[in-house]
């Protein structure tokens, strides 16, 4: 596989910000697929859309997280089933599928988010 254990780098988007979720796939894994509901173990990358400031970062702290799909933004439980092991994913969050609308008491309401994320395992 090709950059998978390696953090990603993001491109400064051009454009509005889509109103819908965008997944695109970055590499195609060949592993088991994530189906909805699993518990995933990824490394990932969240920026902001508009400023392509980085928020979050797993590869910042040096370790893989494993989440249930269930306790994650609808963007990532719409966005990572149908993924398989051994891929890289970028997603493309709208606010309505992250953190909700500006004001609504997190810091990236109202905001647009990108993530890439690396699919490591599945159960």
């Amino acid at each position: 596989m090709s950059n998978a254990s390696e953090k990603p780098e993001i491109d400064a988007p051009e454009g509005p910000a889509p109103s819908t979720l965008e997944v695109t796939d970055i590499v195609v894994g060949d592993g088991p697929e994530a189906a909805p509901g699993a518990t995933v173990n990824v490394h990932y990358l969240g920026v902001e859309y508009d400023t392509g400031d980085e928020f979050d970062s797993s590869w910042n702290r040096g370790q893989s997280i494993n989440f249930p799909l269930r306790n994650l933004i609808a963007g990532w439980q719409q966005g990572i089933p149908g993924m398989r092991v051994g891929g890289r994913r970028q997603l493309v969050v709208p606010p309505a599928l992250a953190y909700g609308p500006a004001g609504g008491g997190h810091r990236l309401s109202g905001k647009t988010l990108i993530f890439v994320i690396d699919l490591l395992g599945v159960s």
